[in-house]
């Protein structure tokens, strides 16, 4: 196997990086990487890069690649509305913005509440990017991304964590703002270089295709060679997936036996 052991994004083997993904986990979703670019010349430089013919969510953009495997590069021309442009940085938090009041009486039942959700989101400081551009992983197209996608269900993603957290170990805090949850996802990721876990909205799962068992983890590519070494290692000590299930009524000492001494 080609070593993928790296912090060094220039570095990273990329399509060994998602086959081990592939192996240890069986994400059947395509994981995905996510870069924001200072000029909109070097987005549409991508090799294969699709651009929209039409208006769109982020959810969508993001959905394009990872359900139908595509590249594709948008500018804020390209996005429906200021909240999916201002979580990547595409539009100003400003004083509009902030008051959310489009929300109110559609997820917020007053003014305080519309305006709270929207002071809580994690977005990309307005400004310095003039497009964003989602590919494959594997494709190596984004030459290193920002942060990578990787959509997985609850089981999938509990033991990616725990690989995460295999060496090095450091208790992981996310939140919730409910609808927007891609500024808890690629906003909080992008804001913060932080692993971000979130819930998929309902947003994300109507526009953006994304399943119902499925969470989202968005990941600074540099963080994924410490993960497929975790899981490498859970796999010798039998935590492995798919997790066998052992049964509710038996006696568990013949379980616990396996992984831990008497």
């Amino acid at each position: 196997m080609t070593d993928i052991i790296s912090s060094d994004t220039q570095t990273l083997n990329y399509l060994e990086l998602v086959d081990s993904l592939n192996r240890l986990l069986r994400i059947r979703t395509t994981p995905i990487g996510m870069k924001m670019y200072e000029q909109a010349s070097d987005m549409e430089a991508i090799p294969r890069i699709r651009r929209p013919q039409a208006i769109h969510t982020t959810d969508q953009v993001v959905g394009m690649a990872a359900r139908n495997g595509w590249t594709v590069g948008i500018t804020a021309d390209d996005l429906v509305g200021a909240q999916c442009k201002a979580v990547i940085g595409l539009h100003p938090r400003d004083e509009e913005w902030l008051a959310g009041e489009r929300y109110r009486g559609v997820w917020y039942g007053d003014d305080e509440s519309a305006r709270a959700h929207q002071q809580a989101m994690d977005v990309v400081v307005f400004g310095h990017y003039q497009a964003m551009a989602v590919s494959p992983l594997a494709s190596g197209r984004l030459d290193p991304p920002d942060i990578c996608l990787i959509y997985a269900t609850p089981a999938q993603m509990i033991l990616f964590i725990n690989g995460l957290q295999y060496s090095g170990y450091k208790k992981l805090e996310w939140g919730c703002v409910g609808e927007s949850s891609c500024a808890d996802s690629w906003g909080r990721a992008l804001s913060t270089g932080e692993p971000s876990l979130s819930l998929p909205c309902f947003a994300e799962r109507r526009y953006g295709g994304v399943m119902e068992d499925e969470l989202l983890m968005a990941i600074p590519p540099g963080f994924l060679p410490k993960v497929i070494a975790g899981l490498e290692q859970l796999s010798v000590n039998g935590l492995r997936y798919p997790i066998p299930q052992y049964g509710i009524n038996n006696d568990v000492r013949a379980g616990m036996g396996v992984s831990y001494e008497s």
